[in-house]
Order: C-alpha cells, then structure tokens, then sequence
C-alpha cells in the first residue's frame, strides 16, 4: 500500500478534537477581565478558575484547534492522533474533580501493565528473544525481572517503595506557588504573614520526608546511573528505568540531575492510582476539550484562529489587554500567557516595557530538546519477535510504553552522545505507543496508530544546518528499520505519517527550541527559579501580566497545576486593587 506522507512542514488536519471557530462562537468582545494567550491545557484551566471566580474571560488560541500540545488530529484520513504529547497522568486530581471533567467527557483508559522493553537477541533453543514487562502485579514484575536477575527482582519492591517515599512527599509543592521569600524578607506585616503560608507546603514535604531528605536531596542532583548501580545490576532493568530520567530531556543517565527527571515522571496520579499513566479517548485533545467545555459552562469565551501580536502595556507600566495580528484591540485587567517564556517576553510582550538585564536573563532560558516525535498510521499491529501475536490481536504488552533500543544502558549513552555532537541518534531512544489497542475511536478496525517518541535529534544539524525534508525522512527511516528489527513487517504496515523534529515542534505548536516542557527541567530551573528567580510568582515585571505555562512552577507534564496558580495570583492581586 503507497504511504501518505506529511512532514512537519505540511499543515494538514481533516478533523480535529475541540476546535472551535468563530464562525461556533459569538465574535471577541473588545473588553474583558481576563485574556489567556493560548488556548493550551494550562491556559483553559486558568480561564475555568477566572470564570469561576467572577472573571469575564476569553481565551485566544492562534491554531485551529485547542489544546497546545494536547490535541488531537487526523493528519492521515481516518488515523487520529495524539500529535504532539500522548500520556497522560500528570493532571493534579483537585482540578479534575473541581472541573468535573469526567462531566465533561474526558474518558480514560487505565494501561496494565505499562512498560515493555524487548531485546534485540536471538533466542536461546527456539524460544523466542527475551523481554521484560512490568505493571501493577508485583509478582509478575518479579518474575519477568528474574529472566535477567534474580537479585534484581529481590531488590524491586524496595526500591518502588523508596521511589514512592520520595515522590509522595513533594505532591504538596505540585499544588502550591514556590515560597515567597520577597515577602518573607521585606514588606508590609500582612504580606509576610501570608508569605509564611507560603511556606508551609514546603514545611509539609520536609515532615513527610524526614529521615529521607539527603535520598531526595542526592535523587535530584545526582545522575540516575549513581542511583540504579546501587539497587541493580541487569541493564535492561536499569536502561528501562533510566528511560524515565532522560525523557523529552536533553541529558543522558549519567548527567547530574537526571534523577529529578525519573522522579518527575513516577509522582503522577491518575484514577487514584499513583504513577500511573492512560490514554485519553480519542487522543490527547479529548484533555483539553474537556476543560474548555468546563470552562465554557461557567461562561469562559474560547476562541481559535485569534493570533495575539502584542501586549498591551500602558502608560502606567501595566497590562492592558492584547492586540491580535488583525489590528483589533482586546482590553482588560489582566492578561495570562499560556506561551513559553520567551514567547512571552521576547515576541508577544514591547521590549521597551523590559529593563535591558531582564531581557538579558530571558535570553538564558534553557530550551534545548532532543525530541522528534514521529506519527504512524498502520494497517496491522505490529508483531514483536519477543511476545508474537500471530493473529494480529493485541497482547498485553501492546498497550504499554514499548522501550526500543533500550538493552543497556550504553545504547542510551551512545545516542546522547551522537546529538551533542549534531547528528541525530544513529541508534536511537524509541518510545512507542499504540494507544488504538484499548481506543477504539482512534483508527479504522484492524489499522492502528502508532506514536514514536524518539531521542536524541539536535536543533540543528552539524554545523548549524537547519533540518531539510529529506533529513527528516532520513531520521524517520531510520527509525523505522530499528522497530523492523523487533517486529519484522512493520515498515511494509506503514500507511501514512507525520515526522516533528524540534524545529516544527517549535513552528506549529509554539515549544520554543521544540522543549516539551515550555523549558529545560534542569535543577537551575526549578521551583524558586522557574523559569527566573524573578518569576516564579507566575507574576511578571509587567503589572497585570502572568505566565500560566508550563514554562512555569512546578513544570512541564503537571497538567493543570501552572495555570490553576497563575489564576489564583491574578485573582489575588485584583482584589488587594
């Protein structure tokens, strides 16, 4: 069967999950309380709160779809895709429950188990190549980690129970701004007694940590091999786990501060049940359609196709509204920014408002990705030389995070290494998903969409040369000859696909240096310093303008939890006047 091809440079979507035009809506009103920039998952949990708390809002999206990241898109007719982020598990339980997006739609499929991670051997006396599979069942995972090492699967359920410790025990700084040290240090008694309260989600992580703060402590500096050498020893064990810690990030397993990474990834929560991750029917956009029809219940404005030029920023210093790339004028008292921040401060925000040294600072946010993300539209599953499934049914490992090229630890090394130096992975990290094998919504019967997460490509290429067409076909070949090798036929299977190296993840979904995190989630950009020291108040040195972006505490993946903050310190300085 031809292949239907659509690179990241050809925009095409036949139907996407959640759009709303202005031809559904009534037109932008020329004032409002609250404008969001950006029509992502953040920016309509911020409009929910803002509406619910008495705000007339509107948000203006600049695509034809909703959602930034988290949409949903049929680029191949038919295949619907989870195109840019894919998982979800991230998303704080306090806003789905204040939201009621299970009210509004949003429909999850729970995956067990959740990591399957073949080898690319030959079978030893017929049988098949090996591969390990982990979910919930704690003794199955014992078992399948036993094919390896024995003292590993002794030594698993302690170190599940040690990574749970930890990453309980910081959910209070997910739901809460950083402290405010300015207020602790200086100013009016009122505000150093609310600065106090401040920090008491801090207070709390150290009580729940207690004898185990120098663990956390030595997880969140240390690279992740120092950690995973001390519990095991087999490497498709450690290389597995180690995925975790390297994870849409531009670090390797032995770069300092790769832990945090891991523990970012395993801190989760979805359904109740801690570390896990599902898929969304109907792909990622059914997330944000369900928060933006939460927030249209309370009377939120959502708009796509309303491109934002500039801030407004009056005479006084202060925010005003926004003017979109029409001319037309959009005022209000506040405006929160959805964008990264450099978007925000570098393109949507007048540099003159801006002392030079905060554009300085700007200017050192870290972006860097090694992220391609591939979009595949198959017509029959693809079947593992280590877990066949000859009569094209889904077996159990289908539904997993399917970790290719990922038998050591030195294979993910390697791949590192190739992109410092410019060239993608020759050997690449792949992610693979198959999300249509529990959603049904999401492909034609007996076709399937296949979504790659792969790592590691550059920015830019060997001596700052920018990605063409047949570079990306190049890449996405390689990447497929590597799944061949796993699941011989896959290539032949392939009916279509969507290639999104950084650039395009940057042109077409706004990810400044295609960063899925709105960011690097390096330690130097953090909590306190996240993005600046200067901003992670989500307040900007513009009166009245916010980032509510995943550019800001407590990062990327935590859905929900940087635009409910940015809300409330919008709400909160409305009412001091």
């Amino acid at each position: 069967m031809a292949a239907t091809v659509w690179t990241g440079r050809t925009r095409q979507a036949v139907t996407t999950l959640g759009t709303m035009t202005r031809a559904s809506h009534s037109a932008v009103k020329s004032h409002y309380d609250a404008v969001i920039i950006g029509g992502g998952h953040n920016g309509l949990v911020a409009a929910a709160y803002l509406q619910k708390g008495g705000l007339k809002t509107a948000v203006l999206e600049r695509r034809h779809v909703l959602g930034g990241a988290a949409v949903s898109e049929e680029i191949i007719p038919g295949f619907h895709f989870s195109r840019c982020s894919y998982l979800l598990s991230l998303l704080r339980p306090h806003i789905f429950r204040d939201l009621e997006l299970k009210k509004h739609g949003l429909k999850l499929y729970m995956r067990d188990p959740h990591a399957f991670t073949p080898m690319l051997e030959g079978g030893v006396g017929g049988l098949p190549p090996r591969s390990l599979l982990l979910g919930s069942d704690l003794a199955m995972n014992q078992r399948e980690i036993g094919k390896f090492s024995e003292t590993d699967a002794k030594a698993y359920p302690e170190f599940i129970t040690h990574l749970d410790k930890l990453a309980v025990a910081i959910h209070p700084l997910l739901d809460s701004p950083p402290v405010d040290i300015a207020g602790l240090t200086g100013g009016a008694l009122r505000r150093r007694i609310a600065a106090l309260r401040s920090a008491l989600p801090l207070v709390q992580c150290g009580l729940k940590l207690g004898k185990n703060i120098p663990d956390f402590y030595e997880i969140i500096t240390a690279p992740i091999m120092k950690i995973l050498n001390r519990w095991f020893e087999s490497e498709p064990l450690k290389a597995t786990l180690a995925t975790d810690a390297v994870i849409g990030a531009m670090t390797s397993p032995n770069s300092p501060g790769s832990g945090y990474v891991l523990l970012h990834h395993v801190m989760g929560e979805l359904e109740k049940e801690k570390g896990a991750w599902g898929y969304v029917e109907g792909g990622m956009g059914g997330v944000s359609k369900a928060i933006a029809s939460s927030a249209r219940s309370h009377g939120a404005d959502i708009f796509t196709e309303q491109d934002v030029h500039q801030v407004l920023v009056g005479s006084d210093g202060s925010a005003k509204g926004v003017v979109l790339k029409d001319g037309t004028e959009i005022y209000s008292r506040v405006v929160l920014s959805n964008a990264t921040p450099y978007v925000t401060f570098k393109t949507l925000t007048p540099q003159s408002a801006l002392s030079p040294a905060f554009i300085k600072a700007v200017d050192q946010i870290d972006y860097t990705s090694p992220v391609t993300k591939i979009n595949v539209a198959v017509d029959k599953l693809p079947n593992f030389l280590a877990a066949p499934t000859p009569d094209g049914k889904p077996g159990p490992h289908h539904q997993c995070s399917i970790h290719l090229n990922c038998e050591s630890v030195e294979v993910l090394q390697t791949a590192y290494e190739d992109c410092k130096e410019g060239r993608p992975s020759f050997r690449p990290m792949i992610e693979m998903t198959i999300p249509s094998v529990l959603d049904p919504t999401l492909a034609p019967p007996g076709s399937h969409v296949v979504l790659l997460f792969t790592q590691f490509t550059p920015y830019s290429l060997v001596g700052g040369r920018a990605w063409t067409d047949q570079d990306r076909e190049a890449f996405a070949d390689s990447v497929f000859s590597w799944i061949e090798q796993y699941a011989p036929g896959f290539k032949s299977s392939i009916v279509g696909k969507d290639i999104l190296t950084p650039p395009d993840l940057e042109r077409i979904f706004g990810l400044t240096g295609g960063n899925i995190f709105h960011g690097a989630m390096s330690l130097d950009q953090l909590y306190l310093a996240r993005p600046l020291p200067s901003l992670s108040d989500y307040r900007s040195p513009i009166k009245g303008l916010y980032l509510c972006g995943s550019g800001s505490h407590p990062g990327g993946g935590v859905m929900g939890s940087p635009g409910w903050n940015a809300a409330l310190a919008a709400m909160a300085d409305l009412k001091r006047g």
